[in-house]
């Protein structure tokens, strides 16, 4: 137990745990949904996307659009990606920050088909987009149940005895 600024009792808060490069892959290889960052029009933008860990690199499907543009554009990208086990309450987040590319010559392309990458949205979506990572972090850490959260308002004075 540790004091709050009010000198009352809060429970410790576990240790954030950050994960080595393999755990990160580990863990992205677990899930299939994450969150595609690009910069459009000089302003971030979040796409959820659907995506393969293809030999150290992810790979994703799209279509035309903004999408597509802005990860081909000269910005580096990311993907973010995350879990919780409901049972232990322990989370964790992995970024994935580097250059997309399309994926262009025909080996290349018959081999990422045979990623069995299925879109969850219909559409045309016949574009396939290779990040090669430039950096991969990661973290775990336990979820702090809401009855413990502590801000500075918890103390502050209200206009009425509430």
């Amino acid at each position: 137990m540790t004091n709050s600024p009010s000198g009352t009792q809060q429970p410790e808060t576990p240790a954030t745990e950050i994960l080595e490069t393999n755990e990160c892959w580990e863990l992205l290889r677990g899930v299939s949904v994450g969150r595609l960052a690009v910069v459009v029009d000089d302003h971030p933008d979040i796409f959820p996307v659907n995506y393969k860990v293809d030999h150290g690199t992810m790979v994703f499907r799209t279509g035309e659009g903004t999408k597509l543009h802005a990860a081909l554009g000269d910005a580096p990208v990311a993907i973010e990606a995350d879990g919780v086990n409901a049972e232990t309450g322990v989370a964790w987040s992995v970024v994935v920050k580097g250059q997309a590319s399309a994926v262009k010559l025909t080996q290349d392309v018959l081999d990422t088909v045979g990623l069995l990458l299925f879109p969850w949205e219909a559409g045309q979506k016949d574009q396939f987009i290779r990040i090669t990572p430039s950096k991969v972090t990661g973290r775990r850490f336990t979820v702090t149940p809401a009855v413990t959260w502590w801000t500075p308002l918890d103390e502050a004075p209200t206009a009425r005895g509430e």
